[in-house]
């Protein structure tokens, strides 16, 4: 990759000018000098660091992590029973094929390990910079260039980095919060966060009370269900509680199941056998989009059918009252919750669903009055949803994101933010965030993002932005959309910042419509700044790069159909 210094965006020599304006005297398709930073070494990070590597040219990229090591929320995410309800095979790079996943859903310490292992096998680790925090990231409209103030964890030292462009790979599932209840801060037992676990918690023979039913907190449950003396799920909200995402593929009742080692290397000797079974399970996952419609058929009948699930499992009517829920499947996000439903129904484990009044020292007192006692209190209550990163990052006109995300995140298909030039966001609000695996998005944004970069860094455009205009259109369609979708009835839900009434802050369609969007970005809708006083500079010396290397210069006769490849109906 090429670096910053003495980078001249037009060239130095100029090809022809007639006193005003001066063509410089480089080809077209010239790349000028660029340095690209992300933030974030999870899964969104290294793919990017790949696909820039692969793809790009004269680029100087980096990135900052503040943890000890790769692997994002699968490093930080510990606690017992930490596992992605996806299915392994389709929670990897299309890059970075792993055939030898341990098990049909994998734990969360082996997709870390397929991190880990994917960055050193692809030689990605020389471009990442571990335990490196960002403090602060601002645009400087006259040089084009965001300014970041980032902090050595290790050294304590404070140093400035510029860069041409800005790419947030933090995430949304980055910055855990404790639950905002009175007194948390006098409980005298151990008071921990499922994002943010210890090793050295011991819960054996004790008496521990886990707040939140979301996913983690139903993986909690289940999984330290058998060695604690006693276990209180306090849950205010019910929720639907499925047998696994693509569970047909899964074991008897969307078990678990070990892949065997025959089966690993069938699927390792026979590539077409193995893309097959991951395309199969794909369309399990993403092919039904219908079901998100709040009044289709396939709604009701998914409705009808968890219901007599959950009933079935749970038996006691008072258990099938408090969690069976009102509203849709998928108004909330579905939780495939393996030996959850079924731990509620053992002799030592307690439902509450009365509202908790105060956290108190001896443990959590309830609307009631009553006082559950209590030796470990596990906080399963989730993320801050806000989008907004833990670091201030001031655009264009001084307009920081705190500021114009606080009633509501809004972003260009969940990639760009106005008034931020130069920026992109992963997974950002309005991504397809409840879709199947995060992988293919990533994947999907990926190209998206290098394709607006290599325009601007080819036809040497100092600054792009999405405009106001699309992206206000765009998030009046959003939310125009969402008033078919089960996902904009009422329930709380993180898809709408956890209000009831909130606005839908997931991608309106189906994931491959998303991907369809992403392949062909609409350049209309963007604000394109030239470097130079003229737009067509960038055409130089009346050559291009291929004539000037000595590449195929007769490329348009290799396959008629060149240039219609993006064209779908």
């Amino acid at each position: 990759m090429g670096s910053l210094d003495n980078a001249t965006p037009l060239g130095h020599v100029e090809f022809a000018s007639d006193g005003d304006y001066s063509i410089p005297d480089v080809p077209m398709g010239t790349a000028r000098h660029l340095k690209i930073i992300c933030i974030g070494a999870g899964a969104s990070g290294l793919n990017l660091a790949f696909q820039v590597r692969e793809h790009m040219r004269s680029v100087d990229f980096v990135i900052y992590e503040k943890n000890k090591d790769v692997g994002g929320t699968w490093y930080e995410n510990r606690y017992p029973g930490c596992a992605c309800d996806i299915p392994a095979h389709n929670y990897q790079f299309s890059w970075a094929e792993n055939p030898n996943w341990s098990q049909f859903y994998a734990t969360s310490s082996e997709i870390c390990e397929y991190l880990k292992a994917t960055s050193h096998k692809y030689d990605l680790r020389q471009y990442i910079r571990l335990q490196h925090q960002v403090l602060d990231c601002t645009w400087e409209e006259e040089s084009g260039l965001w300014n970041l103030n980032i902090k050595d964890e290790i050294s304590g030292q404070v140093f400035s980095e510029t860069c041409h462009f800005l790419i947030n790979g933090g995430g949304y599932l980055n910055h855990w919060k404790w639950p905002s209840i009175q007194g948390i801060d006098t409980f005298e037992g151990d008071l921990v966060h499922t994002a943010n676990w210890g090793e050295d918690i011991d819960l054996r023979g004790k008496k521990v009370g886990v707040i939140g039913n979301g996913s983690s907190g139903m993986q909690v449950l289940a999984a330290i269900h058998p060695e604690v003396e006693f276990l209180v799920s306090f849950s205010r909200s019910p929720t639907w509680v499925t047998p696994n995402f693509a569970g047909e593929f899964a074991g008897p009742d969307g078990a678990n199941f070990d892949y065997s080692e025959e089966k690993k290397r069938e699927l390792s000797e026979d590539p077409k056998k193995f893309l097959e079974y991951r395309k199969a399970l794909e369309k399990a996952m993403t092919g039904n989009f219908k079901i998100n419609l709040k009044d289709s058929e396939t709604q009701k009948q998914t409705q009808a059918l968890l219901k007599e699930y959950m009933i079935g499992v749970l038996k006691e009517d008072k258990l099938v009252k408090h969690l069976v829920p009102e509203f849709g499947v998928g108004c909330r996000r579905p939780t495939p919750g393996l030996g959850y439903l079924e731990t509620l129904t053992k002799p030592n484990v307690r439902l509450v669903t009365d509202m908790i009044s105060e956290i108190v020292p001896q443990g959590i007192k309830v609307r009631t009055g009553e006082i559950i006692k209590l030796d470990v209190i596990v906080c399963a209550t989730g993320f801050d949803y806000s989008w907004i990163p833990r670091f201030p990052v001031t655009g264009r006109n001084n307009v920081t994101l705190r500021a114009l995300w606080k009633n509501r995140p809004t972003a260009y298909f969940g990639l760009a933010v106005r008034d931020m030039p130069n920026y992109f966001v992963f997974l950002g609000p309005g991504s397809p965030l409840s879709h199947g695996s995060a992988l293919p998005t990533i994947e999907a944004v990926t190209k998206y993002m290098l394709r607006i970069i290599w325009k601007a860094q080819t036809e040497s455009y100092k600054s792009v932005v999405p405009s106001t205009e699309a992206v206000t259109e765009f998030i009046h369609h959003n939310d125009t959309f969402h008033q078919k979708t089960i996902w904009g009835t009422k329930c709380r839900s993180w898809l709408k910042g956890g209000k009831e009434d909130g606005k839908v802050l997931t991608h309106p369609g189906s994931r491959i419509q998303n991907i369809h969007c992403l392949l062909n970005p609409r350049y209309e809708d963007w604000v394109w700044t030239p470097l130079a006083k003229n737009r067509f500079a960038f055409m130089g010396n009346g050559m291009t790069v291929l004539e000037e290397e000595g590449r195929d210069v007769t490329w348009y006769m290799n396959d008629p159909n060149i240039g219609y490849e993006g064209i779908f109906y």
